[in-house]
C-alpha cells in the first residue's frame, strides 16, 4: 500500500509540473506573438506597506456603456484598435467568433457592475512612482483565445516606460 501511495504522489507531481510548465509556456507565447492593444487608463495611486509601489490600473473601457443588467458575467470584449494600437470596446459577446479581421477579442468578466479586463495592478520598485506618472495607457499583448497579459505602460507619445536602472 505504501508503495502506491510513493507512486501515486510522484504521479500527481509530475502532472502538476506538466500542468504548471504548459501554462508558463503559453504565456511565453502571448508575449511572443499576441497582439499589442493599449487600453487608456485612469489611474488610481495607492501603496501598499506590503507589497511596495504600484498602480492600480482602472481602464477607461473598464466603464463601458455597453453594460447593462443583460450582460453576462464573464465573455468577450470585441476591441477596434486604431494605428496608434489604441482600443476601443465595440461590442460584448458570449463565444468568442464571430470577430471581423480588424478587430480584437478580450476577455472580460464583471464585478459590482465592473468590467475587468485583464491585469489591474502594475508593480514596480520604490522610487519609481513618479517615472509612471505620466503613463497614459496600459499595453496588454492579446492571443487569439483572447488571454492577455500586461506588458507595461505606455506615454502619451505611445512609448513603454522603461524603468531607470
Amino acid at each position: 500500500m505504501k508503495k502506491y501511495s510513493r507512486i501515486l504522489i510522484i504521479a500527481n507531481l509530475i502532472l502538476l509540473l506538466g500542468y504548471f510548465n504548459w501554462s508558463v509556456y503559453k504565456k511565453e507565447q502571448t508575449l511572443k506573438n499576441g497582439r499589442l492593444v493599449l487600453l487608456q487608463l485612469v489611474p488610481v495611486d495607492p501603496r501598499s506597506l506590503i507589497q511596495g509601489d504600484y498602480m492600480r490600473l482602472n481602464y477607461k473601457e473598464a466603464s463601458s456603456d455597453l453594460l447593462d443588467d443583460q450582460t453576462d458575467t464573464r465573455g468577450y470584449a470585441i476591441l477596434h484598435t486604431d494605428s496608434n494600437q489604441v482600443g476601443e470596446i465595440v461590442r460584448l459577446q458570449n463565444t468568442l467568433e464571430p470577430v471581423n479581421d480588424n478587430e480584437l477579442v478580450i476577455k472580460y468578466k464583471i464585478i459590482n457592475r465592473r468590467l475587468f479586463l485583464g491585469a489591474e495592478s502594475f508593480f514596480f520598485e520604490e522610487g519609481q512612482d513618479t517615472l509612471y506618472q505620466k503613463a497614459m495607457y496600459g499595453g496588454l499583448k492579446v492571443d487569439d483565445k483572447g488571454q492577455s497579459l500586461l506588458v507595461g505602460l505606455y506615454d502619451e507619445d505611445f512609448q513603454q516606460i522603461q524603468p531607470d536602472k
